[in-house]
């Protein structure tokens, strides 16, 4: 289905265009193979088999993420394998692993990857920056990718409710060509609310960017140097998390996202619809240039190669610890574990 926005028209797929019970037919003779068990694998996984498809987990035996698919039901032997025996008995393979996990994992299974075989991304770190990451693929498979836009666990969770994320989808290569329908297929098996396109390359500089920007490392920032301002001006830690977090998360945002940031400034007081007017180009044109910057170190590579070195010392997890115990403790979300305890 054709849509305009602003100027731009887009293709988007929604689940009348390509309905579940399409899907499923499109896959009926296919096994898919979800290998990884951490982030984006357990919601793909059980959206998967809840929508009545064929698929299996591959997972590294006697680990956590082992332990935790036995858990959610999976059978060892049956629905459930080492990854070598999950690649192999599949027809499509998910390759859920986290960037560092399939770096480290890919020489053990290209060997499995036989003609006509689909290998299925939810980001295009691993190709896009291959030369870093040594993926490289066989010339006789399909290679395509859909990305929730939410992590595995806001994908369960809105599935269960009945509801979606929604998703890009891009094709790498179309060896049988039908790695479109395959990707669609995944897409809507998986929950997507919608699918819209896009490439391995666009969809990893998008992703870099919104999660060291406005999803995640720019929010931190920002609640941290408002909350920081407030108290240093006498405001109690409950005031400063109250009108810095709570507020947003719990009541604005979900309008929000229902509604749109117009019908919000509309439906404000006069206040603070005149304070947020004045003041929000101010951000924005401070923000730009940090931006700028940002985009290029994603796109060049840069940002790529600090996280492959970062995930690939013996010590990062102790490092990581470390880093969000600065996180945890400060006062603002020891201030905010408090609050949520006490939400009705």
């Amino acid at each position: 289905m054709k849509f305009k926005f602003g100027k731009i028209e887009e293709e988007i797929i929604t689940r009348k265009d390509f309905s579940l019970k399409k899907a499923r037919k499109f896959l009926s003779n296919e096994t898919i193979c979800v290998l990884g068990y951490g982030v984006q694998g357990p919601g793909q996984a059980l959206n998967l088999r809840d929508n009545e498809f064929n698929v299996i987990v591959g997972q590294r035996k006697n680990s956590k993420s082992w332990d935790n698919a036995l858990k959610d039901g999976w059978i060892e032997n049956k629905t459930l394998f080492s990854i070598e025996e999950g690649v192999e008995k599949s027809t499509i393979i998910m390759f859920l692993l986290s960037d560092a996990g399939q770096i480290a994992v890919w020489p053990k299974i290209k060997q499995y990857f036989s003609s006509g075989k689909g290998l299925y991304f939810s980001h295009g770190f691993g190709l896009t920056f291959k030369k870093k990451t040594k993926i490289y693929t066989p010339k006789n498979i399909d290679i395509f990718l859909v990305a929730p836009k939410g992590s595995g666990t806001s994908l369960r969770r809105l599935f269960k409710e009945g509801k979606g994320l929604n998703s890009s989808y891009a094709i790498n290569q179309d060896y049988t060509g039908k790695a479109k329908k395959r990707a669609l297929s995944i897409g809507m098996g998986i929950g997507s609310a919608f699918l819209f396109e896009t490439t391995f390359k666009k969809e990893v500089y998008s992703d870099l960017t919104g999660e060291r920007g406005s999803l995640m490392g720019a929010i931190q920032g920002l609640f941290s140097a408002q909350y920081k301002i407030l108290r240093e001006n006498g405001h109690s830690p409950s005031e400063a998390f109250n009108e810095t977090v709570e507020e947003l998360t719990q009541s604005l945002m979900p309008l929000i996202a229902e509604k749109g940031m117009d019908w919000m400034y509309e439906n404000c007081s006069t206040t603070a619809q005149r304070g947020a007017l004045d003041w929000w180009k101010t951000f924005r044109d401070i923000n730009i240039p940090i931006f700028i910057n940002l985009y290029k170190e994603v796109s060049s590579g840069r940002e790529a190669e600090k996280t492959i070195l970062s995930n690939s010392k013996k010590n990062y997890r102790k490092n990581l610890k470390k880093e969000l115990k600065e996180i945890k403790e400060s006062e603002l979300w020891k201030t905010g574990k408090i609050v949520r305890k006490l939400r009705p």
